[in-house]
């Protein structure tokens, strides 16, 4: 097809996560390729790069054409500032093309402090919507990557609005909206939000009682996406750069992707001719199975496969008889030695990497098998079972020397870089300190703030918790906006008059672009009948609530007050400013915080006012997928005994865990960091009278509480990672 020139200039961008893949990118033909920036990207559990290997790999890009961009994407805690300071020193030096950033702090530092440098908004940002588009690129970011949960014509109206839009387009398919996963940090401490997902979503789940629609399986395990077949689609659409994920992945895997989307994106004109030549290439990358995700459709039928484990690679097959370190399977695909295998664990869901060194067929050795063949394969001390699934992930020879990309004569830049790094003067330059009290002492003053007790926040899903606030009175009433709640605010508005002065009213961290409508209308509604407290689910929706503020007339424009929620995922004083600096007058801190950092942030946070929920069922991820697909309801087992529930809440998709998040039992250490609020979570949960009177109890007796064991701490005793 003929396409505009300015359409023409869609570009190219591959992953790296070793010297040896981003050589391959850039020779396999990307037009950019994005590497983790060290210590804060959100692949920590690969290897960092050195600044030496960065400005190496710059240098060589840029010589070819090919642009760099560091991915700075993970959460920043408040001790971690000096860090990230030194870190956008160090990127000032290095002049890569741009910054993929996520954490809002980093945000107020870049923009403030190293102004030269282009940032680009994380898809961890969660823009979903062309409100958030928008609103980010007026925040000063020269492109936003989008959520992988929107469709084409979603796309195409975010591309229309006056920022450059990249979208994924091959790689792994989380299930939940990037941004809103803390599945693995409430499970395990470990944060997918700071780059450390031990991904409980590829795990096999069996269900709790029987009959329902659906029986054990991976029911989280998303296929691979491939959209090479909507390339033209989103071409046309304006999509600024079309992104490959895989920082995690191989050599091999990077080049025959990259290969194939090149002779794709360079054959528009002849798209079904070099079609099937492009998808025979990426067969041998070795991913996942495939499928077209959320482009075509908002509820993908194919982008589940419940009956396999998600494992990255080509299915070898399941090990038969063992013995010894030796494994009996019947090959699915050939097999040479030197290849890199992965088992995967069936029963405890547990996966090894190796790299294949011997194998025999009746007690003779080979070194290289066809496809059928039934062999025995050394996997060493493993521990087997029948059943475990066996992967080929990477080809012998993968791995090449990477003799083109040289470090040594950078040596000497990464050392004058590093000795320019501003992190040593950090807290002095921005008025922070560095430390905060642990404990509190003896004297009066000390006691009467270790007594002290903050104000509460009840936030619900139900009308009757309406007259559950008004017998426990807290100081705000915050009420979830859908649909049924809003008709019914409507119908009883003059019963709600009292509240107005108390009750805010609650976005959700997604609201799709069909129902941004519904959302205006219902905020200018609010609005008319007295309301001006919000509280958001999402930076963008300061820019929702003052469209509809603009709608209003005469004595009805009165200021806003927007409150952020914990969805906002603050972990630094910075943060805050950024917030500060979006109108927000207070903010629930990230969900996921521990006890060290929130007392550094709440001795930072300046005239920011700061909560804490300390009781809830958060959604633990919420993702667009929904329906028929999954029994709402029914309690989901991992094979370490964790126990879910999926259900639907905004028209989305949510799991909670059967244990609530409970801090009760501390509350005196939740006093004592000073914030100025707590709040405890109903949604969802119908209790009555009783039970939310014993429920404020509880919070009411401070220091005498004991932790149930149906209730965790999340991360607030220990140490997030």
């Amino acid at each position: 097809m003929a396409l505009p020139t300015m359409l023409q200039k869609t570009e190219l961008l591959a992953p790296a996560g070793s010297i040896d893949a981003f050589e391959a990118a850039v020779q396999a033909g990307a037009d950019a390729v994005y590497i983790g920036a060290p210590a804060f990207n959100a692949r920590n559990l690969a290897r960092h790069f050195t600044v030496a290997e960065v400005a190496t790999m710059i240098a060589f890009a840029h010589d070819r054409g090919v642009k760099v961009y560091l991915a700075a994407n993970s959460l920043v805690k408040e001790e971690e500032i000096a860090a990230a300071c030194d870190l956008l020193a160090m990127c000032q030096e290095l002049e890569p093309d741009a910054l993929i950033i996520q954490d809002l702090g980093l945000y107020h530092l870049a923009r403030n402090h190293f102004p030269e440098l282009v940032l680009h908004a994380s898809t961890l940002m969660g823009a979903h919507n062309s409100v958030a588009v928008k609103h980010f690129g007026a925040m000063g970011f020269d492109r936003v990557v989008l959520a992988r949960e929107m469709t084409l014509a979603e796309i195409a109206l975010a591309c229309r609005q006056g920022v450059e839009i990249e979208v994924f387009v091959h790689g792994a398919l989380c299930f939940a909206y990037s941004g809103l996963c803390l599945f693995s940090s409430f499970l395990g401490g470990k944060s997918g939000l700071r780059g450390r997902c031990v991904q409980p979503c590829r795990r096999r789940y069996t269900m709790a009682g029987s009959g329902g629609k659906i029986e054990a399986g991976y029911n989280f395990s998303m296929n691979d996406l491939s959209g090479i077949g909507s390339l033209p689609a989103l071409v046309e659409a304006g999509v600024r750069s079309l992104k490959i994920e895989g920082r995690m992945r191989s050599r091999h895997y990077v080049a025959s992707v990259v290969e194939a989307y090149r002779l794709a994106l360079d054959n528009l004109d002849d798209f079904a001719k070099v079609l099937p030549e492009a998808e025979k290439i990426l067969d041998q990358a070795m991913g996942r199975k495939s499928t077209a995700g959320y482009f075509a459709a908002p509820q993908p039928a194919d982008a589940l496969a419940p009956e396999h484990s998600g494992n990255i690679g080509l299915f070898l097959g399941r090990v038969g008889n063992h013995h010894q370190g030796w494994a009996t399977v019947k090959l699915q695909h050939g097999l040479e030695v030197g290849d890199r295998l992965r088992l995967h664990q069936e029963k405890s869901g547990e996966r090894h990497s190796l790299t294949l060194k011997k194998m025999q067929s009746r007690g003779e050795q080979h070194q290289e098998v066809p496809k059928g063949w039934k062999v025995d394969i050394f996997l060493g001390d493993i521990s087997l079972s029948s059943g475990d699934s066996l992967y080929k992930v990477d080809v012998r020879g993968g791995k090449s020397e990477g003799d083109q990309v040289k470090v040594a004569p950078f040596r000497e830049v990464a050392e004058r870089i590093a000795a320019a790094q501003a992190g040593a003067h950090v807290f002095q330059l921005l008025g922070l300190k560095n430390r905060a009290p642990r404990k509190f002492g003896s004297n009066k003053k000390a006691k009467a703030a270790a007594s002290y007790q903050p104000p509460l926040w009840l936030r619900g899903d139900e009308w009757s918790v309406i007259k559950a606030a008004h017998e426990q009175r807290p100081e705000r009433l915050v009420l979830n906006l859908d649909q049924k709640i809003f008709e019914q605010a409507v119908r009883q508005s003059r019963s709600l008059r009292h509240l107005v002065r108390n009750l805010v009213w609650a976005l959700p961290p997604v609201i799709l672009e069909e129902d941004l409508d519904f959302y205006f209308q219902a905020l200018v509604t609010l609005m008319d009948l007295g309301f001006f407290q919000f509280q958001i689910g999402h930076l963008s929706q300061v820019r929702l609530l003052k469209q509809a503020r603009k709608a209003l007339e005469g004595s009805k424009y009165q200021k806003l007050v927007f409150f952020g929620n914990y969805t906002l995922n603050i972990l630094n004083s910075l943060a805050l400013r950024a917030l500060q600096k979006n109108g927000v007058n207070a903010t629930f801190l990230s969900i996921e915080t521990d006890v060290d950092n929130a007392r550094l942030l709440a001795v930072n946070r300046g005239q920011m006012k700061i909560g804490l929920e300390v009781y809830g069922f958060p959604p633990l991820f919420t993702a667009r997928l929904k329906g028929d697909l999954f029994d709402y309801g029914r309690a989901m087992i991992s094979p370490k005994g964790e126990e879910i529930v999926l259900k639907e809440r905004f028209g989305q998709t949510v799991a909670l865990a059967k244990e609530p998040f409970s801090l009760l039992d501390v509350m005196a250490d939740v006093a004592g960091l000073g914030i100025d609020y707590v709040g405890i979570d109903i949604s969802g949960q119908h209790l009555k009278g009783k039970e939310l009177h014993a429920l404020f109890q509880r919070l009411r007796r401070q220091g005498k509480v004991r932790l149930s064991p149906a209730e965790r701490r999340f991360n607030f005793r220990s140490n997030l990672l």
